[in-house]
């Protein structure tokens, strides 16, 4: 195809007026293209801000509950629940996440009795949280994570999840065949309706440091995850995950961190067509709230054009500690 050439083409012709800038516009960002990450720890009352994450608390359960009622009157649709749980109550095994009565499990029923169906309610399949050494699975006598015990225990922890209440679970772990075990245990469970939301591509990335703090893993990792997250160099291998999580069961996909790997999800997205999630994790927000506080952009705008970029490059919604703030600014 020819196109035609200036002056019969201006290209700024339709930038010209704000008006016609709406009319063109490719991609439209709402309050229900977010999902609202919060942190729960124990007690009544409590608020904890996080350090490394400026702007960003640890609740405790009945405040939780008040943060997914508020987000739900600003239009979010999910909220996603990650505990801060008790060092005393950490071990190698991380039972505390098949605890019936543990915090995520209480924070689901609060939410639940808070807010009824008005807002969906995701849950981290994952071990770190619990485990003393910090890794997201059981480790054998040379710290190497094993995959297929640690499976059969993300598939109890799901199940425990559900039975509180959760609407999707998302196992992030990034085990080998969890999703098909876990889709499988729904099924036999009587749980048909509950979704899985994998995190399919999750990278072994520096910006994980400030979510660590905020769920009190990051002091208590011994190694690294090299051996079960992605290596950042990887585009390809990728696509193998995504397929994989797709066959076994998974309703919709993850892309992990979000900022950094816009090419990763725009292939997923090309490829396979499919609901695609990313998370903008918590370095990335810190940087954010840094270069706004050191006078080198404007806050709101960043937020903005950055969760912009995430559905111009095809995501279904986005995970980010910004949702209820950038909520309130789309809805004016």
């Amino acid at each position: 195809m020819t196109l035609a050439a200036y002056p019969h083409l201006r290209l700024r012709r339709t930038r010209a007026s704000g008006w016609s800038r709406a009319l063109y516009r490719e991609c439209v960002l709402t309050p229900a293209d977010l999902v609202w990450p919060l942190f729960v720890t124990g007690g009544t009352g409590v608020h904890e801000p996080v350090a490394s994450l400026p702007g960003v608390s640890r609740w405790s359960v009945d405040l939780v509950a008040r943060r997914a009622k508020e987000a739900a009157a600003l239009g979010i649709p999910a909220i996603a629940l990650f505990p801060y749980t008790d060092p005393a109550r950490r071990s190698v095994d991380g039972a505390e996440a098949l605890n019936p009565d543990n915090l995520v499990c209480r924070a689901i029923r609060a939410v639940r009795d808070a807010c009824g169906d008005a807002i969906g309610i995701v849950t981290d399949v994952a071990l770190d949280p619990y485990t003393s050494h910090g890794q997201d699975g059981l480790v054998d006598d040379g710290g190497y994570v094993v995959n297929d015990d640690t499976v059969a225990v993300l598939v109890d922890q799901a199940l425990n999840q559900v039975a509180a209440g959760a609407d999707m679970v998302a196992p992030s772990d990034m085990m080998d065949g969890r999703v098909r075990a876990i889709r499988m245990a729904l099924e036999m469970n009587g749980h048909p309706n509950v979704q899985i939301l994998a995190y399919a591509a999750k990278y072994a990335s520096a910006f994980y440091g400030p979510f660590r703090d905020a769920v009190g893993s990051g002091n208590l990792l011994k190694g690294d995850k090299k051996s079960y997250q992605m290596d950042p160099a990887n585009g390809a291998e990728a696509l193998r995950e995504v397929a994989l999580d797709i066959a076994e069961g998974a309703d919709a996909v993850m892309v992990k961190p979000g900022l950094a790997y816009l090419d990763v999800v725009a292939r997923v997205k090309d490829r396979f067509d499919v609901p695609v999630f990313a998370y903008q994790v918590s370095g990335e927000y810190a940087m954010i709230e840094a270069a706004a506080a050191a006078g080198a952009g404007d806050r709101d705008a960043l937020v903005l054009e950055t969760l912009m970029a995430f559905k111009r490059a095809g995501c279904t919604g986005v995970l980010t500690y910004h949702a209820a703030d950038a909520a309130r600014l789309l809805n004016g």
